[in-house]
This record gives structure tokens, sequence and C-alpha cells, in this order.
């Protein structure tokens, strides 16, 4: 601590560098300077690049002043520098040093001036070319390599099974909602129980027309008469009805409405084509639209329980319809306790 943070902690103003000085009311402490002057040396050593650091001279990252060599440069040195000797020690076959010789004859000293200045600009500028080849060689087994583990990793996620995570992840995302809730609502001074005045009109409205719908039939209640009928009203009102055609039609016929006394009774009246095609797609609506009907079954409490999350109630269910006419006795047995006797 300097002169000047005695003068400012003693003042009660902040400092421009604090990250808090577009705070009006904030007032720097000592807390604060010691941050300041930590992030200015901090910054200072960062311009400042290394006087002594440890790197080889044949090492690729050589001209880069911060970096200093670790053991994998030097082993990568190492292996170059052996891959190298045996190069040298390997004499070269004939065919080879014709080559070298036709080449060198057909080129002129300006082509191979123009090679060694490529190869000293290629990046590689304190490699030699076998060097260089070593190395892309190098690279290409590594990359070969980290492909082969990423298609291994991929093909062990395949052929594992599936876990089982449903409802986990309902049951983490109802407690993150609770909580966010909690804090909400401590924020305000209410509790739990006051939990619906965070509701909006539109989520409130929709909660209110949900508890408003009645039940689904259930049971026998499925085949009553006001169900039946109710399904009725459904299906027909969205059929169009021509009314001056119907009391045409009833006019006409005074045995319209037949009675079972009638003498025409199970003769089949005179129907318009284009109500038959009406009545044809209806039914043809009504297919497709059971086809793509879909809905979660209800929980039923009197139903015994013999599985322990829904993957093993699917498949007991599938056991059942299977081999349960089988197994019917067995079972009863292990409920019962006892055998009944022949």
């Amino acid at each position: 601590m300097g002169k000047e943070e005695a003068s400012a902690s003693a003042s009660g103003k902040s400092q421009p560098e604090c990250i808090n000085s577009s705070n009006p009311f904030h007032e720097c402490s000592d807390y604060c300077l010691r941050k300041i002057a930590e992030e200015k040396q901090r910054l200072d050593d960062e311009q400042r690049p290394p006087q002594d650091r440890t790197f080889h001279p044949d090492c690729i990252n050589a001209s880069n002043p911060y970096h200093v060599c670790s053991e994998y440069c030097f082993k990568r040195i190492a292996d170059a520098e052996s891959g190298l000797e045996r190069a040298e020690q390997e004499p070269p076959s004939v065919d080879a040093v014709k080559s070298d010789a036709a080449t060198a004859q057909a080129e002129g000293g300006d082509d191979a001036a123009g090679q060694e200045d490529a190869g000293a600009d290629d990046g590689y500028p304190q490699m030699t070319e076998k060097q260089k080849k070593l190395f892309e060689l190098r690279l290409k087994m590594n990359e070969a390599r980290k492909a082969n583990q990423q298609a291994m990793v991929a093909e062990k996620k395949r052929m594992e099974p599936r876990t089982e995570s449903r409802g986990v992840s309902k049951q983490k995302w109802l407690e993150d909602r609770k909580k966010k809730i909690g804090k909400l609502l401590d924020s305000n001074g209410l509790d739990m129980s006051k939990s619906y005045m965070l509701d909006t009109q539109e989520s409130a409205e929709a909660k209110y027309k949900k508890w408003e719908k009645e039940p689904a039939p259930y049971g026998w209640d499925v085949f009553n008469q006001k169900t039946l009928y109710d399904a009725y009203k459904k299906r027909t009102k969205n059929m169009e009805v021509d009314m001056e055609a119907y009391n045409r039609a009833k006019e006409a016929d005074p045995e319209f409405y037949r009675d079972a006394s009638s003498l025409q009774y199970g003769k089949v009246s005179k129907v318009p084509e284009v109500n038959i095609d009406r009545m044809v797609n209806e039914l043809k609506e009504r297919n497709e639209k059971r086809k793509s009907f879909s809905r979660r079954r209800k929980f039923h409490e009197d139903k015994d329980i013999d599985s322990i999350n829904d993957r093993n109630e699917h498949f007991n269910k599938k056991v059942e319809r299977a081999f349960g006419k089988y197994t019917l006795e067995i079972k009863n047995n292990l409920e019962r306790g006892t055998a009944l006797p022949d």
C-alpha cells in the first residue's frame, strides 16, 4: 500500500481502476486497492517476455519467445535425430543416385535455389527434408490413431443398451421449478400456499378451463345413453343439413317416420347420392382421426402392482398375454400361499 492507497481509503472515494467504480455509492477499501495493485502487476508480467527460459535450438517452437520446452519437445527432437542418423547410415541405391543426377542435370541452378528457398519458408526452417518428412508421417499417424479412437467410442455407445431415464428428468425439472418459485415467493414475502399469485392471466385462464373440463368416461359409462348421445352430437356438429330438402321429403312421403306396424317397414327409402357421399367422407375422416389418436392411459389405484417401473410393467403385460393362461394357477397359489387340493 502506498500513499495513494492511504489517501483513497482516507477520503472514502473509489478508484477509476476498481471494478465497482460505476457504483456511485461504492467506497474503495484496502481490499479494492490490493486487487488493483495485483492486476497491474499481472498485466506487467504478461507484457514482459520471460528472460530465463529453457528451450532447445532445434525445437520447432524455438522462435516463440514464450515457449518453454518440455519432455515432449526433447523426445521429438531425439526421435528426429535418431531417424536422421539411420537415414545417413543407409547407403543410397544405384537407381536413386542415377535419378538424382539426371534431375540435377535437367534442372538449372535457379530452380535448385528456388527449391531451397521454398524448403526454408514452408514453416519448418530449422528442419531438414528428412526431418520434415518424418514429422509429417508422425502427424498422419496421430490423426489415424485419433480417428480410430473416436470410431471405437462411437461403436461402444451404439452397442451399449440405453439406460432407463424415464421420470428422472421430470422429477429434476419439478424440483428446479419448485426452487425457482420458492425464491420468487421469498423475495416478495410470500409462502408456498400463495404460489397462485405468480400465475399470469393466460396461464390462470388455461388452468380454469382445464378444471371445468369434464373427465373422460370410464368403464361402463362409455356405453350409456348420455355418452352415446354426446358422441352423436359431436359427430353431427360439422355436418351440413339442408332443411328445405328435408321438409320436402317429409311432405312427399306420408310414412317418412315409420313404426313397427307400417307395411313399408324394412324397405329402403330413396336417399340422395350427395348425402351418401357426405356420410362416407365423415366415416373416412373419423377413421383417420382414430388412427392418429393416442393418449396416455390412466393409472388405476385398485390394480395390483407387479412391476418396479414403466418398462418392467410393459414387459409384464407382454408376458401375461403370451403365458398368462398357463401360469394363472401358479400365480394364484403364490398369492394365496397354499395350493388347492386335487
